[in-house]
């Protein structure tokens, strides 16, 4: 009788396919009810901004207890803080929150990037490695975007949707490996 180890307990991939299907649809919703109030800085629109930077933190958490990936909890800092960022820019305008979502996505990105890159192993990563690249590149489009005419929220709600989509096919990703494995 032979038996094997992991190096990765075999409940990590089956926790994170549930919550990056979570992820997904929170995406979804939130992107759908961002772009319908994106027009204005408006009670709606301003709590939209906040609460996804916190559904990070929350997920974030939930990732942690179930890896102890250490880096995690950079993401969980990071996106507290850019949910105390956002509440304040929110009383300067869009092109304040477009700053401060940008860093965020910057910053977020990197640490997305690095935990996507050390789980490789598990499989189903490399949209993740791809989503955390995008955001890099994303957070600094909204930085920029800050300074136009006329800057608009709406490219937050494509974002937040496109992440979604790369949770979702993270998500079947590492179902299909697990399948694989089985």
């Amino acid at each position: 009788m032979t038996t094997t180890t992991s190096t990765t307990p075999t409940s990590v991939p089956a926790a994170l396919r549930r919550l990056y299907f979570v992820r997904f649809g929170f995406a979804l919703v939130w992107a759908v009810l961002l772009l319908v109030s994106a027009d204005r800085l408006g009670p709606l629109s301003v709590t939209l901004l906040i609460v996804y930077p916190l559904f990070d933190v929350a997920a974030a958490v939930v990732d942690f207890r179930n890896s102890k990936t250490p880096t995690l909890v950079a993401n969980i800092v990071i996106s507290a803080l850019a949910g105390i960022g956002l509440a304040i820019a929110a009383t300067s305008g869009i092109p304040a929150v477009l700053r401060v979502w940008g860093a965020w996505a910057i910053v977020a990105g990197l640490v997305q990037l690095v935990v996507a890159v050390r789980r490789r192993a598990l499989g189903g990563q490399w949209p993740m490695i791809l989503s955390g690249g995008i955001s890099v590149l994303a957070g600094t489009s909204f930085v920029l975007s800050a300074s136009a005419k006329d800057p608009k929220l709406t490219s937050l709600g494509g974002y937040a949707l496109l992440g979604g989509i790369f949770f979702l096919v993270s998500a079947i990703r590492l179902r299909a490996g697990a399948n694989a494995r089985s």
